[in-house]
């Protein structure tokens, strides 16, 4: 049971080891290639899955880039101060309900992708991210798990002048310029996980840990989070939820990323992503 799926040049893979499968070839078309079909029918991909490992591996992940596992998720939620250690650091009270604003899908990108920086204030943000199998509305927390596809890593990249550009914040924008959204680098079905309420994240800056908790210390817990949102609006097979970040930002270490920086993000049981910083343009200097 349970499937590791991955994107490489837009078409659904299946992950083994080292390997991938291209998810219609090893299907014989029972499949479509689409990744996003894969979050429709994720109940019947995990049955399938080991089968369609078994044969002859379509390539090996090291001579591949992958793109976002998800790449086209009609909705983006993200959570701040979801960590009590991450509140603190920013100074600021534990919100009362889930605080919840929106990545554009289109900041989306892959696990090894460059991250365009267009200010000298941008950060980091590790985080777990929940992707939706079977929709729904009103969805009880005590069933909230059932309809998770799967679990990815992902990078919140803000920008912090654009974010505090304005009061109140632009959350979403300084948070969805393009590349801002990292993800990957395989979305794992929770049935992979012993215990996909307390899973290890670790943030790496050139090679300087800068963040390193456990998902099981977040506020609102990812089955809290389904409800909440499912309350407000339906969840959509592919639907993501980026759930918040732990402390040690770098805005409060005062540790800003810069042109050439390296961001390794770690969560265990799914893997490893690698992105590097690329000065760009100066959005300010365009918007003028």
């Amino acid at each position: 049971m349970g499937f590791r799926l991955a994107n490489v040049e837009g078409r659904a893979v299946l992950v083994e080891g080292g390997d991938f499968f291209d998810l219609e070839a090893t299907s014989e078309g029972f499949f479509r290639p689409d990744p996003m079909e894969a979050y429709r029918r994720w109940a019947e991909l995990s049955a399938l899955a080991p089968g369609l490992t078994s044969g002859t591996p379509t390539g090996a992940l090291a001579d591949v880039e992958l793109g976002p596992p998800v790449p086209r998720p009609q909705k983006c939620f993200a959570v701040g101060l979801n960590y009590q250690s991450h509140a603190d650091e920013a100074g600021l009270d534990v919100p009362a309900v889930p605080l919840v604003f929106t990545k554009f899908p289109s900041c989306l990108v892959g696990p090894t992708a460059d991250v365009e920086l267009r200010s000298d204030g941008c950060d980091y943000e590790g985080e777990l991210v929940v992707v939706i199998g079977t929709g729904g509305k009103d969805i009880a927390k005590a069933d909230a798990w059932s309809h998770v596809a799967g679990l990815t890593i992902g990078q919140d990249i803000s920008d912090r002048p654009a974010q505090f550009a304005a009061s109140p914040p632009h959350f979403d924008l300084a948070k969805s310029f393009d590349t801002f959204g990292p993800m990957g680098p395989f979305v794992v079905s929770v049935d992979q996980f012993d215990n996909p309420d307390d899973l290890r994240i670790v943030v790496d800056v050139n090679n300087e840990t800068r963040q390193n908790d456990s998902t099981a210390r977040m506020i609102f817990d990812v089955p809290t989070l389904i409800s909440y949102l499912s309350r407000i609006t339906t969840l959509l097979p592919g639907d993501v939820i980026f759930t918040g970040t732990p402390d040690g930002i770098g805005l409060a270490q005062g540790k800003l990323l810069a042109d050439g920086d390296v961001i390794t993000t770690k969560i265990e049981g799914i893997g490893s992503m690698t992105n590097r910083c690329v000065r760009v343009s100066d959005y300010v200097e365009a918007a003028n």
